[in-house]
Parts: C-alpha cells; sequence; structure tokens
C-alpha cells in the first residue's frame, strides 16, 4: 500500500504488533488464531474449509483472486475462515470457470480480507512466535481503536479446550452421491450400489465426500454428535470420519465414546485430519498443540510402510503424539517438514487414518489411493 494512502484495514496481533493495510470484503472486527498457509492455488477452497473456523489465514503466495471464485469450488456452504491477509490487493479474475470476484465474494459472505501486508515478516512472526491471537479490523474511514483491538486480541481465549465440530457439523442426516470433478462434464452422480459408508462430519469438506463417491460409497452423513448407536443402525461397511476444527480433545468428549462403540465391531474405519486424531484418542493416544501447524499443499509426507514419499495438502494445529500410541497402534506416516505424526493404522485390522487432507482440493493428488484402500478393505470383507 503507497505510504500517502490512508489505511482502511489493520491487524493488531495479542503482542502489540500492528500491520496497516487496505480492506477488502466485508467491514467490522473480528478475533481468531492467525496461522500462514503456503498453498499456490485454491484460496477459496481454502476459506470454505471447516477446519479453519476460528482462524485468519495469511496467504503466503501474493497472487489471490486472479481466478475468481465459482461456487463449485465451495468445500462447504460459506466460508468458515474469519479472514484473509494478502501481499497484493485481489486482482480482477482471468479464468473460464470463475463466476464472481474475490471481493464481492467475501462482502456477501461477510468475511474480512485485508492487503499491502509484509507477508513474508508476518509468516517468520507466525513460525518464530507461534500461531499468535489477532484482531482483524475493516473500516472505509481508516477509524481504529488500536488499544481495543489489542484488547480484544489479548482476552481472546485461543482454540485450547475449545469444540468448533458441533459448530460446523450438518445438523440433520443426509445422503452424498457426487463425485469428483472431471473434464469436459465437471460433477457427476454415482449410480447403482454402493458400498454403505457412514461419514461423520466434523466438518468435512466437499471434496472428501465426492471421492468416497468417486471410490464407489454410497454415503450417509450424521452429525458430529452422533452415537454408536446411531451410526450401526445404518448398518455400515465401513464407517468415515472427517476433518474439522477446534481442539481434539475437546471434540472427543463425545466422539471417542462414539468411535470406540464402532471399534467393537471391527468395521473398516478410514479417518482424515480431526477423524484422524479422534481416531488416536479413541485407541489412547493423545494430542497436543503445535507451535504454528501445518497449513498449505506442498507437504511432504513419508508411508513408513513402503518407503514412499507423497507431497499432501495440510490444515491442522493440533497433532497425534506418537510416543503415546498404544501398542498395536502403528505409526504409518510422518512429515518430513518436522517428524510429526502424519498417520496410524490398528496392526491387521482395515482400521487407519491419515493426518494430512488425500482429497487435496486445493493441492496435490498423491494420496487418492487411500479412499480406494479403505473401499477394497470393505470389499474384501464384503467378500469373506
Amino acid at each position: 500500500m503507497p505510504a500517502s494512502a490512508k489505511p482502511t484495514a489493520c491487524l493488531a496481533l495479542s503482542d502489540g504488533t500492528i500491520f496497516y493495510g487496505k480492506g477488502f470484503g466485508a467491514t467490522g472486527e473480528t478475533v481468531a488464531e492467525l496461522v500462514f498457509n503456503t498453498a499456490m492455488t485454491g484460496y477459496q477452497e481454502i476459506m470454505t474449509d471447516p477446519s479453519y473456523a476460528g482462524q485468519v489465514v495469511t496467504f503466503t503466495f501474493p497472487h489471490v483472486g486472479n481466478v475468481g471464485v465459482t461456487p463449485e469450488d465451495d468445500e462447504t456452504g460459506t466460508p468458515v475462515a474469519a479472514g484473509m491477509v494478502v501481499k497484493w490487493d485481489p486482482t480482477e479474475p482471468s479464468n473460464w470457470r470463475a463466476t464472481g470476484e474475490l471481493t464481492q465474494w467475501l462482502t456477501a459472505k461477510g468475511r474480512i480480507g485485508i492487503g499491502g501486508i509484509d507477508t513474508r515478516r508476518l509468516t517468520r512472526a507466525i513460525r518464530q512466535q507461534g500461531a499468535p491471537h489477532v484482531a482483524l479490523a475493516h473500516d472505509p474511514a481508516g477509524n481504529f481503536d488500536i488499544a481495543a483491538l489489542v484488547a480484544r486480541a489479548r482476552a481472546w481465549k485461543g482454540l485450547v479446550g475449545l469444540d468448533l465440530a458441533k459448530d460446523v457439523s450438518c445438523t440433520q442426516s443426509y445422503r452424498w452421491n457426487e463425485m469428483r470433478w472431471a473434464w469436459p462434464d465437471g460433477y457427476s452422480e454415482r449410480t447403482g450400489d454402493g458400498l454403505r459408508v457412514v461419514a461423520i462430519d466434523y466438518g468435512a469438506k466437499r471434496n472428501i465426500l465426492r471421492c468416497l463417491a468417486s471410490a464407489g460409497c454410497d454415503v450417509t452423513v450424521l452429525p458430529a454428535t452422533a452415537t454408536a448407536e446411531d451410526v450401526l443402525a445404518l448398518n455400515p461397511e465401513g464407517v468415515f470420519l472427517s476433518n474439522g476444527p477446534g481442539d481434539p480433545a475437546a471434540t472427543g468428549t463425545y466422539a471417542v465414546p462414539m468411535i470406540r462403540g464402532v471399534l467393537e465391531k471391527d468395521l473398516p474405519l478410514f479417518g482424515i485430519c480431526l477423524g484422524h486424531q479422534m481416531l488416536a484418542l479413541a485407541l489412547g493416544g493423545k494430542t497436543v498443540k503445535m507451535n504454528h501447524g501445518h497449513h498449505g499443499a506442498n507437504h511432504p509426507v513419508k508411508d513408513l510402510t513402503t518407503g514412499k514419499v507423497e507431497i499432501t495438502s495440510m490444515n491442522h494445529g493440533f497433532t497425534v503424539d506418537s510416543q503415546t500410541l498404544p501398542k498395536g497402534v502403528s505409526e504409518t506416516h510422518v512429515s518430513l517438514f518436522d517428524g510429526s505424526n502424519c498417520g496410524i493404522a490398528v496392526d491387521g485390522k482395515p482400521i487407519f487414518s491419515v493426518q494430512y487432507h488425500p482429497e487435496a482440493s486445493p493441492g496435490p493428488q498423491d494420496s487418492y489411493y487411500l479412499f480406494e484402500r479403505f473401499a477394497q478393505a470393505m470389499r474384501a470383507r464384503r467378500a469373506a
């Protein structure tokens, strides 16, 4: 932002650091945890990923807004991330799929954006000091009460101990049969008999459900608070645990008993992100808050069972403590950035989970095979 231009947005960190910039999108104020995402594409998918509830996202890639927005790319019905921070003002869209502009979309959805920020400096601060609590304000008149904004950031309690899954979960069950996008037809619907899967919605991304449908699954989605009785009443051939936001230990107060009830039936079970953490807790492991988490579409993960390295999409601020995994539960994947746990499996059973996002959206597609692995486990059980 030119030095002579009056700032119309302000980002106040809890340590008193202030960043001024140009506001776009909705006006007002919001308080959240600040994280950074290193993905080069997919800003719309990131903003609508329910796992970002309670967070403002700093985009390290400077070109944001250049492909516009389209309802086809929403991962849920409305943006969940509290706001976005970018280096340059959003650009005009140049993409044949675009149906709107990012700034107008954010305004309509009630989400605040701030541009003209030194995102490199901000990212370094997050890496060195941990994900800070922040207050983000947008006022076209440029009037900001800095002391009040800093006080709001400091007063915010943060994500530790916070159960957000219930806030972003569906409120009633529904069926899903839409498959992954493919040229030239876009999204298509799965037809015929499928593998009966119950998916627990802790904040499920739509592309996860599409990947399940593309793998041949007939998916019924249940709310986060579903009980084991609710799940088993549908006679599933497999159970899926979705991604989601917040502290896994808080969500685990009601999710863990359900998962343990399902585990007693030895059904194939697959978890992603928060679902991975929920499975680890149900098996006796523990989770911990990370310094700044993993958020991006370029994270290398090693499969310890094959030695293969996958480039993955990630979005999590908590991690499973692999040292707490009980006997009979193996660590299957690790991050090559910091060695943190990225996957577990129950020995000898079709029960596994990963911390990263194999459905991508955005990100690489190295890990789609996990959905096929889940489907194959159900087919094998059906044939037994």
